[in-house]
């Protein structure tokens, strides 16, 4: 999750969104005062909204003469740019700006989202790095190099990099967040539910902590737990699928497969196209028996993400418990085909050779 001067908006807009997406239209045409009304707007309906304290501050600085208009400009017009996808087009526009303020540290930092956003990982470090130099207390930078760090597996770099983040600016949720993350995936535990825990102090309706929260206390067992959690982010925003798939998951893993399944439906029905929503409830369908609607969850699963060896994998084992041999060996060869690790799918495939040959 990195971060430009405009946020990545999905679906749904909250007040906050709309003023800032108008203050960005607003800015893009040169109006920047009708784009500073807009942007303290956002703030006023959510003053965690960071994306709105950046472009305050490139208004300021332009006001205080550190850039030029046309600088501004580019910048608003290739943060647009990216939340649209546009990659080459984004990167055009910072580059422009790099050109007239060649040492301005946000057009660096945009940049590297940019770069980011391309799997670039490498020349968005060093764009952060570029503008860490330029103003060693820019602390979007830190976020933005801690994320590249994340997907490169860095972790103990991207840990650094956001507690520097969370040292200069002691309220930044995001950079909690996303810190919370990497020690769970070092099973750093503790450290991890502390995070969560220090996002919910400080913003009670940031919804992915209670959701981030939920995976931690899941992922030890503690199902009650996790099940709290999702609850209290379904509280907060009931349109919110990620909390009604993992709380599915942790019904799953009480044993309630019922309730899995109506969580997984509605997971589904917030997005249809959730692979991973498909392929958890054909599996509390297999469950309880249930193999005929456990085969048409993973092919759903499979029309999704094609690339899925065990949707495959599974979907062979309900071919097989129903006697259907020859689709079972022929879904086990394609999850090898997929997974040839798979000591698993070649056990099962013998299995189920020796099972036809007895029929």
């Amino acid at each position: 999750m990195v971060q430009f001067l405009l946020a990545g908006i999905c679906y749904g807009l909250s007040p906050s969104e709309e003023s800032y997406i108008s203050g960005v239209n607003y800015a893009t045409e040169g109006k920047f005062e009708e784009a500073k009304k807009e942007f303290e707007n956002a703030l006023e309906f959510n003053r965690f909204s960071l994306p709105a304290k950046e472009s305050l501050g490139v208004i300021e600085d332009l006001t205080d003469g550190k850039i030029k208009t046309e600088t501004a400009i580019h910048l608003f017009k290739g943060a647009a740019y990216a939340t649209k996808g546009m990659s080459e087009e984004s990167i055009a526009e910072f580059n422009k700006a790099i050109s007239l303020n060649p040492n301005y540290e946000s057009a660096y930092n945009n940049r590297g989202v940019a770069y980011d956003k391309q799997g670039l990982h490498d020349q968005a470090i060093a764009d952060y790095k570029k503008a860490l130099e330029i103003n060693p207390l820019y602390a979007p930078a830190y976020y933005n190099r801690g994320s590249a760090y994340d997907e490169k597996s860095l972790y103990d770099q991207a840990i650094a990099d956001y507690s520097k983040a969370i040292e200069i600016i002691p309220g930044y949720v995001i950079a909690y967040n996303n810190r919370g993350n990497v020690y769970r995936e070092k099973g750093r535990y503790d450290e991890a539910i502390s995070d969560f825990s220090k996002i919910i102090d400080i913003n009670p309706g940031f919804i992915a902590a209670y959701n981030n929260l939920g995976i931690l206390f899941k992922n030890q067992g503690l199902y009650d737990q996790a099940i709290i959690n999702y609850n209290k982010a379904l509280e907060i925003d009931p349109s919110y699928s990620k909390a009604y798939y993992n709380r599915g998951l942790a019904y799953y893993g009480k044993g309630r497969y019922d309730e899995a399944i109506a969580d997984y439906n509605e997971a589904i029905e917030l997005n249809p196209e959730d692979a991973e929503a498909y392929y958890n409830r054909g599996i509390a369908y297999h469950a309880k028996g249930e193999y005929d609607q456990a085969v048409i969850n993973y092919n759903s699963a499979i029309q999704y993400n094609p690339d899925y060896p065990e949707a495959y994998f599974n979907r062979a084992i309900a071919h097989h418990d129903k006697g259907r041999y020859d689709q079972a060996i022929a879904d086990y060869n394609l999850a090898i085909e997929l997974n040839p690790e798979d000591a698993d799918a070649y056990y099962n495939r013998g299995i189920t050779q020796r099972h036809k040959g007895r029929y």
